[in-house]
């Protein structure tokens, strides 16, 4: 990695303004052993709605730090604003930290003006398959632990996501990837899958989230089997610079009723 750009509190890389804007929508993850929302996603929306995609792909190799460092504080923000009090997950690109330490200043600024506990947000790392440094990936998770940030793997168990990471990276946190939840109900290879995944946060200490819940059978069947965070459009869409108005308890009640009932196979 090259050098850290920031002098006398100022980044030549991360301060100067983006030439576009963008917003955030937020998509709740729920505890169904405990009927709750525990936090939400940040992610990155054009100002009227417009896709991720059509956001980041006006983003340069040069705009890269300047918009990682953006996002962060366009989600505290707006997560004050919204009067979260769950926990905020915030996306980061390791590519976009040259130094943690200089780096996470932006963040905990905003944290400061806002009054958002440091506390309760949870940094998930992306696209780690453009990092080369896997050292530099665990001394990013390793400084954001010793300063109170929860870190996640996003993705986990997709592309270059995968098992290895482990050996060198201890995040709090791994989000599996739709890939593996998707039809999970009905799918024995999955199912075997999750099951040693399961086993492997257990000895490791790690949480498991499932991502991409899209079927009232995959989240009983994933709650069954001891993964009781989930996220996904079963529970709630991404909303545009909201949080979730749909009432979540008695759905997540009635998973959960469902799910003892049943038990693991």
């Amino acid at each position: 990695m090259g050098h850290c750009a920031r002098v006398n509190d100022s980044c030549g890389r991360c301060d100067t303004p983006l030439p576009f804007d963008f917003t955030m929508a937020f998509q709740p993850i729920v505890d169904v052993q405990t009927a709750t929302i525990i936090s939400y996603e940040a992610l990155v929306r054009g100002r009227d709605g417009e896709s991720a995609y059509s956001v980041i792909s006006q983003v340069t190799d040069e705009m890269l730090y300047r918009f990682d460092q953006a996002c962060r504080v366009k989600a505290i923000e707006l997560a004050s604003q919204l009067m979260m009090q769950e926990r905020l997950s915030i996306n980061f690109l390791p590519n976009a930290v040259y130094e943690p330490q200089a780096c996470i200043q932006a963040t905990l600024q905003a944290c400061e003006r806002v009054g958002w506990p440091t506390e309760r947000i949870v940094f998930e790392i992306t696209e780690t398959e453009l990092v080369e440094d896997r050292q530099h990936m665990r001394n990013i998770v390793d400084t954001y632990r010793g300063m109170g940030f929860t870190t996640a793997i996003d993705d986990f168990g997709n592309g270059f996501a995968n098992l290895d990471l482990l050996t060198d990276l201890r995040p709090d946190k791994l989000k599996i990837d739709r890939a593996l939840v998707m039809s999970c109900h009905a799918d024995r290879r999955r199912q075997a899958i999750l099951r040693a995944l399961t086993s492997l946060a257990n000895e490791l200490d790690i949480q498991l989230i499932a991502e991409g819940v899209e079927t009232r059978e995959e989240a009983i069947w994933l709650v069954s089997h001891g993964i009781h965070h989930q996220q996904g459009f079963y529970y709630a869409r991404p909303a545009l610079q909201s949080l979730c108005q749909t009432r979540l308890s008695e759905p997540l009640l009635d998973i959960r009723r469902q799910a003892d009932q049943q038990g693991p196979d």
